[in-house]
């Protein structure tokens, strides 16, 4: 039995904890927020309490049925039929089912039929691989045709990633297409799970399970370094002090790798150097009336500078509307230090848009999040540029969000990672 420290307790930190725990071994969780649950941690809005950053549940999302199913709360577990939007030059479209591509007026037919096939067999694929050598642009041109990408696509792109548009993985996007499309009931209905009571009820029964168990979670207490002497793990400095571990799994954003673990060495260090975040400004409004019948609406039209909405209200029920407004930039843009006030303002100019009966009366709330780290830069080739979990250093695992690519961050399968990282450290050198 091993000494674990696990830095982080967003879902793969607590998955992992849970796992060591279970394996017999003495788990200690270092965390710099005030509260556990990362991403999928809740906060009072409003007398509502709602994710930070919204989540939701597919039908392919299978490690959180399994802990759900193994932490008592699988009977939470609710589904909804959703619907998806696009609104294009000033006018909305119904979206995400044939008929409703069929009657889009900005493809041709032939582009409809190109679309359609494409997003068809992406959900009947498997092999990834050959997409990690493609970027998503030239995916989309071959095989949908130059006008789709315009229409459909590089907008979407351009206002998330920026620079690095032309450069990401078709992979990346594929897996997000499969993922979507496989979680319909129909190839006309699209539907979407969610937790009774949101995010919150997984973080909190995998805090209690941990607790249970004999492990314990230290909020506010971030991680300085990881000790290292003779190639493997000896222990971990916080702000307590110094304290002795066998192992240490990190799911801390791998841009904080070179400063905790200074002892990897140049070349252990490169690749963690090598990859790129997109930051994200994240302002959830509550609102009186719903701005419209969908779960999201993609926003192609450039009077606004977002990709698109979340009206999360239309998945989990609120007693209002709820609605996520995600900037993604790189934190370099000098939109990202905008004022709270400015970016509220611009979203409720974009809610006007549309739905032009809603106005600043309607505005109850409003809630700005941010993160400097929020989403990866998956380029072309990306598989190759991801280190082993496993680093040289003995005992010591490094995973976050990009190292489950092609797959997108998501609570599933930060879950399978953190419990594959525990059931590692037997292996490990421990």
């Amino acid at each position: 039995m091993a000494r674990v420290a696990v830095l982080g307790a967003g879902a793969m930190g607590l998955a992992a904890g849970y796992e060591a725990l279970k394996a017999g071994h003495e788990v200690t969780l270092f965390e710099a927020d005030t509260q556990p649950g990362g991403m999928a941690a809740h906060f009072n809005f409003d007398g509502l309490s709602i994710e930070r950053f919204y989540h939701f549940i597919c039908r392919s999302d299978h490690a959180t049925f399994e802990l759900c199913e193994e932490l008592g709360i699988r009977d939470r577990l609710r589904w909804r039929d959703t619907s998806m939007g696009y609104f294009i030059r000033g006018e909305h479209h119904r979206w995400g089912d044939p008929l409703a591509l069929l009657k889009f007026p900005h493809l041709s037919l032939l582009e409809k039929l190109r679309f359609g096939l494409t997003m068809f067999l992406a959900t009947k694929r498997s092999n990834w691989r050959p997409l990690d050598q493609e970027s998503a642009r030239d995916w989309f041109v071959r095989t949908c045709g130059q006008r789709a990408w315009d229409t459909l696509w590089e907008p979407l792109f351009r206002l998330k990633f920026y620079e690095f548009t032309d450069d990401i993985s078709a992979a990346w996007i594929w897996s997000r297409i499969k993922r979507l499309g496989t979680s319909r009931r129909s190839i006309f209905q699209e539907q979407l799970g969610y937790l009774e009571g949101g995010s919150e009820a997984l973080v909190t029964a995998l805090v209690n399970a941990i607790d249970r168990l004999g492990g314990e979670i230290r909020l506010s207490q971030p991680a300085r370094e990881v000790l290292v002497a003779d190639g493997r793990v000896t222990g971990l400095e916080s702000d307590a002090g110094q304290q002795p571990f066998d192992a240490v799994l990190s799911t801390v954003p791998t841009p904080l790798i070179e400063r905790l673990v200074p002892d990897l060495g140049d070349e252990a260090l490169r690749p963690y150097r090598e990859i790129q975040n997109i930051g994200v400004v994240c302002v959830v409004l509550k609102l009186a009336q719903p701005v419209s019948p969908h779960f999201w609406i993609n926003i192609c039209d450039d009077a606004m500078e977002i990709p698109g909405i979340v009206e999360f209200s239309n998945l989990r029920p609120t007693p209002d509307t709820v609605v996520y407004v995600p900037f993604y930039m790189p934190t370099t843009n000098a939109k990202f230090g905008q004022s709270d006030k400015a970016f509220v303002d611009e979203c409720m100019s974009y809610v006007r848009q549309l739905n032009p009966r809603i106005g600043d009366a309607d505005l109850k709330a409003a809630k700005v999040g941010r993160l400097r780290h929020a989403q990866p830069v998956c380029g072309v080739g990306f598989a190759e540029q991801i280190p082993p979990i496993q680093t040289p250093v003995a005992g010591l695992q490094i995973a976050d969000t990009c190292f489950y690519y092609p797959e997108d961050r998501g609570i599933s399968e930060s879950v399978r990672v953190g419990r594959e990282m525990a059931r590692a450290v037997a292996t490990s050198g421990t």
